[in-house]
């Protein structure tokens, strides 16, 4: 098992969170991880983004090579089409359909969302009206990470026990809401690919 996947978004979407619960369901997999993140201007509405490798055997580079991806994982789909030069040919696109509007010409988002409907193999998701439809706007992270769940090859308890650990000070209530985003997501993709 290998899966190499790259998380794209902007600063305070929920990168960093979507990457450590992948870790930790990683972990109790069993699984090798290896992973960087850059997001030094995040605070300002900044590109955030994360290389997430996870195999059954040791892996030797946080890096992902071009062109190499087997899923882009992106809150923002502007921020998918960004990192579509490292996608392999058959690789997943999975994105929001929700801009985040940080540079005063960003482009038209019918011409984002035509661009993304290009790629071979996508999901494109109204992550936050989802989220916000289960009560909890800021849950949009965790129901694009269950839309990519099909692809990730890992066992769904897994990502839901690590959101259990991921949110365990926060309270019952906002992980068993995350817990289903999680699951609308994954439902959407199985209804949709």
């Amino acid at each position: 098992m290998k899966k190499d996947v790259i998380l794209a978004g902007v600063g305070g979407q929920g990168i960093l969170t979507i990457s450590a619960i992948i870790g930790l369901a990683a972990v109790r997999s069993g699984l090798f991880l290896k992973q960087n993140e850059i997001h030094g201007m995040s605070q300002r509405g900044g590109d955030v983004h994360s290389n997430l490798r996870l195999s059954d055997k040791e892996i030797a580079s946080d890096l992902i090579p071009t062109g190499k991806a087997d899923i882009i994982l992106s809150v923002e789909p502007m921020e998918g089409l960004r990192y579509l030069p490292m996608l392999a040919s058959d690789g997943w696109l999975i994105t929001s359909t929700e801009p985040f509007i940080n540079i005063p010409n960003y482009p038209p988002i019918e011409d984002i969302l035509n661009e993304i409907s290009r790629v071979k193999h996508h999901i494109v998701i109204d992550a936050e009206k989802i989220a916000k439809d289960l009560g909890y706007a800021k849950a949009a992270n965790m129901v694009i990470l269950g839309a990519a769940t099909p692809f990730l090859d890992m066992n769904f308890g897994y990502l839901e026990d690590a959101i259990r650990e991921f949110f365990y000070h926060k309270g019952s209530g906002l992980i068993d809401t995350n817990i289903l985003a999680l699951k609308a997501g994954k439902e959407f993709t199985l209804s949709h690919s």
